[in-house]
């Protein structure tokens, strides 16, 4: 349960930081104040009448979790923040209650009932910016087309997003602690017996507390071969009897998001063991990683040595022969893991502002190139996985005569592993949000 006393006074402190931050931001880019627009549902189909969940527009949800639909903030340096609150009465939908109420007295609340006289609402005679989803929104307002999303203010906002408060890692501490009930349920279930994915899939949603649309991301929920799939989202609906699972699924807090990987292995017999071994040698893997990700670090080579570190797994399991080095520099070890170490979270999964820089050639997935500093969450996430196209690739190289093509071929059926878990950084070292309620991973289930 989150201590309401500690979210109103973080929160407090959370949108006069941001007042400020915007003030200096908005002096910057040359604009008096911004109209920051909610977004609206989007249209599943031109072809039919059917709109997907309202996902808030991210600026919008930096100042206050309220999911509203047409709604808008104006922002002005040194003023109280305005929210124009589009609270129409609609017989078709009921507007979704928001979790808490501790953020109505940073604004001044003005319902909006008329549409047409929306134009009326902003000052006049000042440099206004609009930030939206839609540019017919941004002349709806009376704002020109000059004023939409402008790129330069849009790149310095993403930036506020880059460090989080402490209002901010409150909410994301429990995103973490609710989806990790949600884990603890799906492990469950793969303990006890047969089940489908989407049986799991229900579970953790059941745990959570969470409707599918509400989710952070869509789950991941793979057993067996389905773990290859980086995001397998195509739930079966047989039950299976896959020795492994992963899944990598998240939950939200007033807009903030967790993102959490588990794998679990049950079974006996060798190749169960030699996967057991290399998903208990991934865990040893990221914990290392956490513990290097330090202040002024950047998070390039942290990426770089989970390859470094990966190399000498590869061998200890029995699936390479070459030296770590060669396993390094041949390219080997990102056949077995393509994808980046992790990512900056907040209000969005993928949060914005950490990639300004372009990864190496070799990391074109890397979607954190920033130098680790106080205030950042990101998660670590490495994985090894036995993905057939890739495998295909490097049987085919050169590099393919040192792989224990064999062993291999025993351990597809398992995947892969993944392990995640969201850390924030801190002046004396990174804090761990997730390990607290999930201090175990990966999970070995005799059977």
């Amino acid at each position: 349960m989150l201590d309401q006393t500690a979210l109103t006074a973080t929160y407090r402190d959370h949108v006069a930081w941001l007042g400020r931050e915007y003030g200096r931001v908005l002096s910057e880019a040359g604009f008096d104040g911004v109209v920051i627009h909610s977004g609206a549902p989007k249209s599943r189909s031109l072809f039919d009448d059917q709109f997907f969940a309202l996902r808030p527009v991210p600026h919008f949800h930096h100042w206050l979790p309220l999911e509203t639909s047409r709604s808008a903030l104006l922002i002005e340096a040194g003023k109280k923040p305005t929210l124009f609150w589009f609270n129409v009465v609609d017989f078709w939908e009921q507007a979704k209650a928001p979790e808490s109420d501790h953020f109505w007295p940073s604004f001044d609340v003005r319902e909006v009932k008329d549409p047409a006289r929306i134009r009326e609402l902003l000052p006049a005679g000042r440099r206004l910016a609009f930030i939206g989803e839609e540019r017919g929104d941004c002349s709806l307002w009376g704002l020109p087309d000059a004023a939409f999303n402008a790129r330069e203010l849009l790149t310095r906002l993403d930036a506020l997003r880059v460090k989080k408060t402490p209002y901010e890692t409150l909410c994301l501490r429990e995103a973490n602690l609710r989806a990790a009930a949600g884990h603890r349920a799906v492990l469950d279930a793969f303990r006890g017996g047969e089940c489908s994915e989407f049986e799991l899939h229900l579970a953790y949603l059941r745990a959570t507390s969470q409707d599918d649309p509400e989710t952070p991301y869509k789950n991941i929920v793979a057993l067996g071969k389905n773990a290859a799939t980086l995001h397998h989202v195509g739930y079966g609906r047989a039950k299976s009897r896959a020795q492994t699972l992963l899944l990598d699924a998240g939950a939200k807090c007033l807009g903030y998001d967790s993102d959490i990987t588990r794998t679990a292995v049950k079974g006996r017999g060798a190749a169960a063991a030699a996967f057991g071994q290399l998903a208990t040698g991934l865990e040893t893997l990221q914990q290392r990683l956490c513990q290097a990700a330090t202040i002024g670090r950047p998070y390039e080579d942290l990426h770089e040595q989970a390859h470094e570190l990966l190399a000498p797994l590869l061998r200890e399991v029995g699936i390479a022969k070459s030296s770590a080095a060669e396993l390094v520099a041949n390219g080997t070890t990102r056949k077995f893991l393509p994808h980046g170490l992790g990512h900056s979270l907040g209000l969005q999964t993928h949060d914005v502002g950490c990639r300004n820089v372009q990864p190496k050639t070799n990391n074109p997935f890397l979607r954190n190139t920033t130098r680790i500093e106080e205030g950042q969450v990101f998660t670590i996430e490495p994985g090894v996985y036995f993905i057939d196209s890739m495998l295909t690739e490097l049987r085919a190289s050169p590099a393919g005569a040192a792989i224990d093509w064999k062993l291999v071929e025993a351990l597809t059926p398992f995947g892969g592993v993944r392990i995640e878990d969201d850390l924030v950084v801190r002046a004396k070292g990174c804090e761990n949000l997730t390990r607290d309620y999930l201090p175990d991973a990966p999970e070995l289930i005799a059977g």
